[in-house]
Parts: C-alpha cells; sequence; structure tokens
C-alpha cells in the first residue's frame, strides 16, 4: 500500500497533505538560504533559528532584496541620503550576520518601499537559489496582510515572500523555466523545505531559548534603525508569547512546507 504522505506530482493540488513530521522541531539542514525584504527584517523573526543552526554546522546565506535606503521616518537624520543610509544599513546586516554565524550575504538592490514580485525578481531569487543549493529557504507569508489590530505588513514583506516561493517552486528545479540561467552554469535545483515565518497557523516550532541573546545581540547590529531604543523586553516578549503553545520558554515558528523528502 502507498504511503499517502508521499507526493509523487506536486503540480496536482488535490494531492496536498499534512505531512507528520512537520510538527516536530526538524535538525538543522546543512545549508539554508534565508531570504527578507530588508536589513534587520531577518533579526526581528528568524535569527534564532540561524544562530541555532548555524551551531549545528549549517551554512547559512542571507539575502536581503532591498538595502533598507528607505529607512524610517523617526530614525533617519534629516541630512541623511540614500546613497548614505544604504551603505550603512548593508554593514549592519553584514555585521548581524557576523554575530549569527552567517557565512554568505546577498544584496539584490532593489528600491525599498516601492518592492513588487516581477518576474526579474524572481529569476534573480532563482538564481541564487540555484548558485547556492540549499536545502531549506527561509521567508516570510505573502497572505498575511494585518497582524492584530496594530500592525499592517509591509508591502515589501508581502512581495518578498511571494517572489521566493514562486523561486523555489517552480522555478529553481524547473529545468526550461528561466532557460537564460542554463547559460550561467546554474543548472535546476529543488529545495527540500520553505520555513514560513510570520504565518497565522504555525505548526512547526523552533526552541531558540539557547540562542535567544545571540538573537538580540544581532537585532543590535542595527543601530541606524535602534539607535538607543533596547529591543531586549520586546524579543523575550514574542518568543515566550509563542513558546506557550508548546510549553517553551523561547521559540521562533512556522509554516513548514515539505516539498521533497531527505
Amino acid at each position: 500500500m502507498s504511503d499517502p504522505t508521499q507526493l509523487n506530482d506536486q503540480a496536482i493540488p488535490e494531492r496536498g497533505v499534512v505531512k507528520p513530521e512537520a510538527f516536530v522541531e526538524p535538525p538543522a539542514p546543512k545549508r539554508a538560504l534565508a531570504i527578507q525584504a530588508h536589513p534587520d527584517d531577518q533579526e526581528f523573526t528568524v535569527a534564532g533559528t540561524l544562530a541555532k543552526w548555524a551551531r549545528a554546522g549549517c551554512e547559512l546565506v542571507t539575502v536581503c532584496i532591498t538595502s533598507g535606503d528607505a529607512g524610517s521616518n523617526d530614525k533617519t537624520e534629516a541630512q541623511m541620503t540614500k546613497p548614505q543610509l544604504a551603505q550603512i544599513r548593508e554593514q549592519e546586516q553584514r555585521d548581524a550576520c557576523r554575530v549569527l554565524g552567517v557565512q554568505h550575504v546577498e544584496f539584490l538592490h532593489y528600491a525599498d518601499g516601492t518592492l513588487q514580485p516581477t518576474l526579474e525578481l524572481r529569476r534573480d531569487l532563482t538564481r541564487l537559489i540555484r548558485k547556492y543549493k540549499p536545502e531549506v529557504v527561509i521567508c516570510g507569508d505573502p497572505t498575511v496582510r494585518f497582524y492584530g489590530n496594530s500592525y499592517m505588513n509591509h508591502p515589501d514583506h508581502r512581495a518578498a515572500a511571494d517572489a521566493t516561493l514562486d523561486a523555489v517552486f517552480p522555478s529553481a528545479g524547473t529545468k526550461f523555466i528561466f532557460p537564460e540561467l542554463l547559460m550561467e552554469g546554474l543548472e535546476p535545483h529543488e529545495v527540500n523545505k520553505i520555513f514560513i515565518h510570520g504565518s497565522e497557523k504555525p505548526e512547526t516550532f523552533v526552541d531558540i531559548a539557547a540562542v535567544l541573546d545571540v538573537k538580540i545581540a544581532a537585532l543590535k547590529e542595527h543601530h541606524s534603525q535602534l539607535h538607543d531604543w533596547d529591543p531586549s523586553e520586546m524579543i523575550r516578549e514574542w518568543a515566550k508569547e509563542e513558546g506557550k503553545q508548546r510549553g517553551l520558554d523561547a521559540v521562533e515558528s512556522y509554516r513548514v512546507m515539505i516539498l521533497k523528502g531527505e
């Protein structure tokens, strides 16, 4: 009798099932690629997971689609220019990645604040997935627009996540989508799992208690955005709140799509 949890053809929606391993914290992959819209997005959301995986020997790649050069109204000095801010924020992201143990950092230099899930962006992300060949890709949830009644998900976040998911499937693994990448020597690559953070219904929980201080230290590298604000209490509260469902002290939660068996 065939295993009903196996997906033989991802092109058939009716074959979508919930695989039981989605509910168990997975071991660190050998290589993971985290894709976000802006510098500091990663540190606010998934940095604990990255720090934990780095300490388990995972090779990590961070992709920032923009350089964050739109800044923020209350944190950006009046005399600051966009090129100056881009340079500052890129260096802050590199410094944060160094704290976490991320080995590779890529910037795609798309415009901050007006990001769209274009075919060009999907091609650029497909290029990086084929280049690094990660087992796991981490991104946000493009379907979530509102969190509670006080935060609207940034349109750049939604666009970045939308393009990322389409790059993972079907573009990265399909030979004749973006055939120009074949001319660059980039053969198709199939990602095993996608870790989607910020989902309204997560089912996979990563215990980050041992690396929570590392996550906070990495976030503090983004001086241009934080200035004299200490985010420690907020980050600890977020991690504690996410851990309540599993009785854990500090957690990052995900919806995990299992596209390919180990």
